[in-house]
């Protein structure tokens, strides 16, 4: 068992928490399943697929942009997002790295 100190996240694992905690949520997860590989979505496109309101969705996407799930471009007036695959297999793999280290 480990000490109440040695129980803090370490700070290499908080990009991995914050991952988690972004897929961790249904409405995120669908949002996530709207992108077909390599495709940029734009805020337009999500508010056509779902029925929450423009300020939830606005939220679900900075919460996956802030964890870096998602990266976005502002072209003109629009911004457009797509997954950081990279990124997030990354952390994913960190997990299963550290499940297989410690099981």
């Amino acid at each position: 068992m480990r000490t109440a100190r040695e129980r803090r996240l370490p700070k290499a694992w908080l990009k991995v928490s914050r991952v988690c905690v972004a897929l961790g949520d249904a409405n995120r997860q669908r949002i996530l399943l709207l992108f077909k590989p390599g495709e940029k979505i734009g805020m337009q496109q999500i508010l056509q697929t779902t029925t929450l309101s423009r300020t939830a969705v606005a939220h679900h996407l900075r919460v996956m942009r802030d964890a870096g799930v998602l990266v976005s471009e502002k072209v003109g007036k629009e911004v457009f997002y797509n997954i950081d695959k990279e990124h997030v297999r990354a952390q994913l793999a960190a997990v299963i790295d550290y499940i297989d280290g410690e099981l």
